[in-house]
């Protein structure tokens, strides 16, 4: 370890991992810390016989951003994975999105005239006018069918939450497509990287130095304490924090809420093919796992046997780790808040989904990361 360094990078996730390459190519010296004891945050891959697990939840890349994909493209290649998940609802099956294969399935039709004649009359025939919570805002967007079997369950065990409790903004569209195209993402490009997410990160991390089991705050004391002791210790001007803001701040002004996810993984060495899908969502509010993954399937069946994971949503607490930020007014207003301290903060950049609170895909968290380098090293 080098005793300074121009950057201590907090997070070797994706956004942490594609600042420090930029820096890095530019001869800036990064070191960056990870609680976790791998890299690659919640995209990290593991390796079972010949199968890439997806451990925290399934992650498909997808942009229609043609330089985002070029980059993302020179640390892997990319098969021609197309997320087609399916949804089960008692004893039915249906594709995902909402497409025609869905309606046909639904009412034994084939034009989509028939269907939006379908939506409508049930969208009339309810009589909703301004939504007061989810369930009313579906039910004006979809109808009734398409609500009860597809959207009120599985939404109400992502919330935690009975839909009539939720607010109608959580809901803004539902995408109805009206051809037979089972493709989930509208985006020109997809695909799941040859190889897995980890090798990525590994890659974005050459020439920066890594430590892992190493969280933020326990290394600025150790370090602090070796200072006062007069022995070795790190340094650096400038810290990239990718962890959640509140934490930073120790929750002074409360905490900002989040829900968290359960996996329950499953070897199955002696099954060649459990499910047929790579994605199955079960939208019966009484089967508590709202999907499975079968990971083999992201690369068309390689590998031997087969591994799933069953995901399970939680309430999360201070201590759980944090996936969706909920953006609801009362935590917008505290984020912003949260973001006055952290503008007053010298030499301390908060990046990241956590950092900036606030869902990002794939592709726009690299956008967000490089974007940040530009702005730190002045190239626009």
């Amino acid at each position: 370890m080098n005793g300074h360094y121009d950057y201590l990078i907090v997070g070797a996730g994706l956004f942490g991992s594609a600042f420090s390459y930029e820096m890095t190519k530019r001869g800036r010296s990064c070191l960056v810390i990870d609680k976790r004891g791998h890299v690659a945050g919640n995209i990290y891959t593991s390796e079972i016989r010949g199968i890439h697990v997806h451990e925290y939840g399934a992650h498909i890349f997808h942009t229609s951003n043609r330089e985002i994909w070029n980059y993302i493209s020179q640390f892997a290649e990319f098969n021609h994975f197309i997320n087609s998940p399916l949804a089960v609802y008692k004893d039915e099956i249906y594709n995902l999105p909402f497409n025609m294969n869905t309606f046909s399935r639904l009412w034994g039709i084939k034009t989509p005239q028939e269907a939006k004649e379908i939506i409508q009359k049930q969208i009339e025939g309810l009589s909703i006018g301004e939504a007061d919570n989810l369930e009313e805002q579906a039910l004006s967007l979809a109808g009734r069918d398409v609500y009860e079997k597809l959207i009120k369950g599985y939404t109400e065990k992502q919330w935690g939450r009975s839909c009539r409790e939720l607010p109608a903004f959580i809901i803004k569209r539902v995408p109805l497509r009206f051809t037979y195209d089972n493709n989930y993402f509208t985006d020109r490009y997809q695909g799941i990287p040859v190889g897995g997410y980890t090798a990525i990160i590994g890659k974005m991390l050459k020439g920066s130095d890594v430590m892992l089991n190493t969280g933020y705050r326990e290394f600025v004391k150790e370090q602090e304490g070796a200072a006062a002791r007069g022995e070795a210790f790190i340094s650096y001007d400038k810290v990239l924090y990718t962890g959640m803001i509140d934490e930073y701040f120790d929750y002074c002004l409360g905490n900002l809420e989040y829900r968290s996810l359960r996996f329950e993984k499953e070897d199955m060495p002696e099954c060649g093919n459990y499910q047929g899908n790579a994605v199955v969502n079960y939208t019966e509010r009484e089967i508590p796992w709202t999907r499975i993954i079968e990971h083999k399937h992201f690369e068309f069946g390689t590998g031997e046997g087969t591994v799933i994971t069953r995901e399970y949503p939680a309430p999360w607490k201070k201590g759980d780790e944090p996936y969706y930020p909920i953006n609801d007014e009362r935590n917008n207003h505290l984020f912003e808040k949260y973001q006055q301290l952290a503008q007053k903060e010298r030499n301390v950049l908060f990046g990241g989904r956590l950092g900036q609170y606030r869902y990002y895909d794939m592709d726009k968290v690299i956008e967000a990361a490089l974007d940040m380098v530009s702005k730190e090293l002045n190239l626009k």
